[in-house]
């Protein structure tokens, strides 16, 4: 082996060490490839110019204004989540599902499937489901270990279904790394790879692992008896419209606007933190005539969207829809400066804010530092080596594909996703994007590795969230067995999307072409 190949196992090795020392992510991943870097230029091994490159890549990510969804898409979870409308949601679905151990399972599932990527980081979503769901499962009788594997398996279902953040930051590092590895394959006009296309891809995926998972439930609870007194209550249809509609309205026009070709995913995640941020001051306010103006501008920014989709959005203020166009931009205006007076009122902008920069800064952390991991990897000639060890691998392009996968399932037990994105693509994905993988199929399957390798034990990361917050009455081995099942439909899915490239490629073919 020469020199380099020494410090790239060297790179890995250390790696892998600076993060589970339990030093900031951000720290090991920029620190220990200049460290190993410096070391390398002493025996000329390294290029030290290579370094000079980095400030350019960081103003590189600084520019890049797909990233800028990424704050936006959080602060719409932290309103949503700050709302309490979670938990209205969840209990309004058990009364409509009976409460008894099979309605309020799927109540629960139900819930996480709408709630899933509005969250954006699986840890905030598990421990918010256990607060507010674990209990009314078990007391309507849903065994402790099939409670606490289905809010594991719910609270990762924001990785696939889209908006999804991990979509978002997987759009961002495919569409330039199959941009780069077909140029150097000599095909230098590819189609390029949007985050519509990623989340129209992860759509039927999504669904399909959540009808799974219902299916499972079907199967092995009966619908028996509530036993809780308010799963009698009846649901009035006022009180399902004033749940559920808002929510839906939400997600239907940030998903409406990207698939619909009539908003980058910027603009729909601005579109999203606004309009949960005016379902937030809806909550905290009691004062008729303010809740009477939140309600109307969030009509009026679904209006909109509804008018440019439907073709109407250039019209001219001559015509009836440019009217429409420009009475429901007024009222959009006048209803956000009240939603944003009452937020600041009632003490919930500020949190908001503070947790949104905690959650986007450790993310932005990693991808900078990430930066400088492949550039060091570059340096030492990385990709030569990788290129050269995928060609070994038996099976051409699928041998390759499937070596990936289990590299990005092994490392989703000690490493986030975030983390994995940026290690992984850049480092390993032109190996694999530079033939004819779909690089939408591509992105799905990644998406749907690492929810898989999230719930698996012992390591996963969606059972030490669990964990941290569960009740003494449900054990550490409660919680491995109930999530076994959940794991198997994972991995039953994932061979789905694997044998069946389709259920990936087909919804983006039909729309994007």
């Amino acid at each position: 082996m020469s020199g380099q190949e020494w410090m790239l196992i060297l790179l890995f090795v250390g790696l892998f060490a600076g993060i589970l020392s339990g030093i900031p992510a951000m720290l090991a991943i920029a620190g220990v490839p200049f460290v190993l870097a410096v070391i390398g230029a002493q025996f000329d091994l390294f290029n030290i110019a290579f370094l000079s490159n980095f400030p350019a890549r960081v103003l590189g990510v600084m520019n890049n204004t797909l990233l800028m969804a990424v704050p936006l898409f959080v602060l719409m979870g932290v309103f949503l989540e700050r709302a309490q409308l979670a938990e209205r949601m969840l209990r309004v679905l058990a009364r409509l599902l009976g409460g008894s151990p099979l309605g309020m399972a799927l109540a629960v599932l139900a819930f996480s499937t709408i709630i899933a990527a509005s969250t954006g980081i699986i840890g905030a979503t598990i421990v918010m489901l256990v607060m507010i769901a674990l209990t009314p499962m078990l007391d309507s009788g849903v065994p402790k270990r099939q409670a606490a594997g289905l809010i594991c398996a719910a609270g990762t279902l924001g990785q696939i279904i889209p908006p999804s953040i991990l979509l978002v930051l997987l759009g961002d590092q495919i569409g330039n790394t199959y941009l780069e590895a077909q140029q150097r394959a000599g095909n230098f006009a590819p189609m390029p790879v949007s985050v519509a296309d990623l989340f129209a891809g992860s759509l039927v995926p999504g669904l399909t692992l959540v009808g799974l998972y219902a299916l499972w439930l079907l199967i092995t609870l009966r619908p028996g008896r509530a036993k809780s007194v308010t799963a009698h209550e009846p649901v009035s249809m006022a009180e399902i419209l004033f749940t559920f509609l808002p929510p839906l309205l939400l997600i239907l026009a940030v998903l409406g606007s990207i698939l619909g070709g009539i908003a980058t995913a910027t603009e729909a995640a601005g579109l999203g933190a606004v309009g949960a941020g005016l379902m937030a001051a809806f909550t905290t306010t009691r004062a008729t005539w303010e809740r009477a103006l939140i309600g109307i501008a969030g009509l009026s920014a679904f209006a909109l969207v509804a008018l440019r989709i439907a073709g109407y959005g250039r019209a001219g203020a001559d015509t009836l829809a440019g009217l429409l166009g420009i009475l429901a931009a007024c009222l959009l205006a006048l209803g956000v400066l009240v939603a944003l007076w009452r937020l600041i009122a009632g003490r919930m902008m500020s949190p908001a804010m503070v947790e949104t920069i905690k959650i986007s800064g450790m993310v932005f952390g990693i991808v900078i530092a990430a930066s400088m991991l492949s550039l060091v990897f570059r340096g030492f000639g990385g990709e030569r080596a990788v290129e050269h060890l995928m060609r070994e691998f038996p099976g051409g392009e699928m041998g390759a594909l499937m070596a990936v996968m289990v590299i990005v399932f092994l490392l989703g037990f000690i490493l986030e996703a975030v983390e994995i994105i940026y290690i992984v693509v850049p480092l390993l994905g032109p190996a694999v994007l530079s033939g004819d993988i779909s690089p939408v199929w591509f992105a799905v399957l990644m998406a749907m590795n690492l929810q898989t390798s999230f719930l698996t034990p012992p390591f996963g990361f969606a059972l030490f969230y669990f964990r941290s917050v569960a009740p003494p009455g449900i054990t550490t081995m409660d919680i491995y067995r109930g999530v076994v099942p959940f794991v198997l439909i994972q991995i039953l899915a994932v061979a789905l999307v694997f044998l069946f490239p389709a259920l990936a490629t087909w919804l983006p073919t039909l729309m994007f072409n």
